[in-house]
């Protein structure tokens, strides 16, 4: 069984791979820079300072929060387990990958730390924020979706790598907010997230 599911995964990111073009290799390359992504952080922080203050304290704490789950769990715990490299290190793939990035990265792919915190972000705010803020949801989770999907663009992540991160990242939020959440309300303070 889970040698049908390596092979399955196997083909589907040779597909996703071997889709290419020159343009979307350099969307691809900055895409799937996490430094590219510094100012929409900045102005996400002061987009939550602006609308709540001193509220703004407690939901920020809960996005650190939850790149610090979504990314230990990812890189720290998952990764040097399960010891699957990444397709980029396979040697029988070496000749059929399209490599958009200088380097491969870490040995171990499984699973994808940038799925995990981009779609940790997109979920904790749509926990905080959505029911407010609707637009919240359209552009973070999209954005989460293109992030993931470049990990396997540039060659660097099986499809299964990046969706299993997307799902940590996804319960990361949920166990982050959620203690966040519990925190300010034993403080009675719980009005200061919505």
């Amino acid at each position: 069984m889970l040698h049908q599911i390596q092979e399955l995964d196997t083909r589907l990111f040779l597909t996703l791979n071997g889709a290419h073009a020159p343009w979307a290799d350099t969307l691809m390359y900055w895409v799937t820079q996490r430094n590219t992504w510094i100012p929409l952080y900045a102005l996400l922080i002061i987009w939550l300072i602006w609308q709540y203050k001193q509220a703004a304290a407690g939901m920020i704490g809960a996005l650190i929060q939850t790149i610090l789950f979504a990314d230990q769990a990812a890189s720290g715990l998952l990764k040097p387990w399960v010891e699957r490299l990444r397709p980029c290190y396979v040697s029988y793939l070496s000749n059929k990958i399209h490599l958009v990035v200088e380097g491969c990265g870490g040995t171990y792919g499984f699973a994808s730390s940038h799925a995990a915190n981009s779609f940790g972000l997109a979920m904790a705010l749509w926990l905080l924020v959505g029911r407010r803020f609707a637009w919240v949801g359209w552009f973070f989770f999209p954005w989460a979706a293109i992030v993931s999907y470049s990990r396997i663009y540039v060659g660097v992540h099986y499809p299964f790598d990046v969706f299993v991160g997307s799902v940590i990242g996804i319960g990361a939020a949920y166990a982050a907010v959620g203690i966040v959440r519990y925190i300010l309300s034993k403080s009675k303070r719980s009005k200061l997230i919505s």
